[in-house]
């Protein structure tokens, strides 16, 4: 086990205190402002408005024009507001396109609650890593995060509701993805925000566990992004009865009954309550054609049909997004 610094033990502590007010509150941090818990209502989890896949050493906000991107996103929130829809996590991470005064705009034009993120995403060979990602410590890292978290995003007021973090699936993880682990530990133990990693595979997120627990972080804070990439689906009931959340989210893109018999499966086994599940839609993609954007109604469209055939039933739905997603995503300090 790592030793924590100086620092970062002071971080921890006084996190505890905060996160310990705010779990009795139960909230949760959109762009607009703290929420609670009970106020998130119908949720999706993982979507994209703007993704720039550039690379860290180019993004530039000079490459899209907020207002223009916002109008060829807003009919798609129209529509899925009408599906019943009030909140949606925004999981592009800074330096892959995260803009907080774009989502500020949706949320004004849309109506709906948006929640942004803080974190680094090191997939794709470390493509979307700043500079000092690879110098500073885990202990500096998380530091930055907090601050955003403490002090709002970019010189804005607006605050990061959850931590997102990027690994390859490939084991055992590298020194820097390991790095990124630990940072987002420590953030969430002084925060309270629950960990979003891009992983993929099972055993780099088993890996991830690992580091948060000698951290002292419960899987619960934990969740396992794109938990459909996994092959061995007996994976997904380890993860969820170590209480880890299985995020079952590429669901903008078909394989429904792949999503439908992944589901079945966890409520067989009454797991049903560590499930998220969302589309990964989206993107605009800037300076490029926008015609391959996709919509954020799949679930609605065409896996809770399959599902009802399967006897899920609307108590099921209610779970899967309303109380799942308010749970999983209320600041909460989960410490072992």
């Amino acid at each position: 086990m790592r030793k924590l610094d100086r620092r970062a033990f002071l971080l921890t502590s006084l996190g505890g205190l905060l996160t310990g007010f705010a779990k009795r509150r139960a909230t949760i941090q959109t762009i607009n402002g703290a929420i609670a818990a009970n106020q998130l209502g119908k949720a999706l989890v993982h979507e994209h408005f703007l993704v720039d896949f550039i690379g860290a050493d180019k993004i530039n906000e000079d490459r899209w024009n907020p207002a223009e991107v916002a109008a060829i996103i807003l009919p798609y929130l129209q529509e899925v507001k009408q599906a019943g829809v009030k909140s949606i996590f925004d999981c592009t991470p800074t330096f892959l396109g995260r803009d907080v005064r774009l989502l500020q705009l949706l949320a004004q034009k849309s109506g709906l609650q948006i929640i942004t993120n803080t974190g680094y995403y090191g997939v794709r060979d470390n493509k979307y890593l700043p500079p000092w990602a690879f110098s500073e410590t885990a202990a500096q890292l998380a530091q930055r995060w907090i601050t955003e978290f403490k002090n709002g995003i970019e010189n804005t007021s607006i605050r990061p509701g959850f931590i997102k973090i990027g690994v390859d699936g490939q084991m055992p993880l590298s020194q820097i993805h390991q790095k990124l682990v630990r940072a987002a530990a420590l953030t969430h133990l002084a925060t309270g925000l629950t960990i979003f990693s891009h992983t993929g595979p099972g055993p780099a997120a088993f890996e991830q566990i690992n580091i948060l627990q000698q951290l002292g972080v419960k899987p619960d804070a934990f969740v396992w992004v794109h938990a459909q990439s996994e092959q061995d689906k007996s994976l997904h009931l380890k993860a969820a009865k170590q209480g880890a959340w299985v995020s079952l989210d590429g669901i903008g893109w078909g394989d429904f009954e792949n999503y439908a018999d992944s589901l079945l499966r966890l409520k067989t086994a009454g797991l049903l309550h560590r499930v998220l599940i969302s589309h990964d839609a989206g993107w605009y993609k800037p300076q490029e054609s926008q015609a391959d954007f996709q919509g954020y109604t799949n679930i609605f469209k065409e896996l809770f049909p399959r599902l009802k055939q399967k006897g899920f039933t609307d108590k099921d739905f209610e779970q899967l997004l309303v109380k799942n997603p308010a749970t999983a995503m209320r600041i909460q300090l989960r410490k072992l």
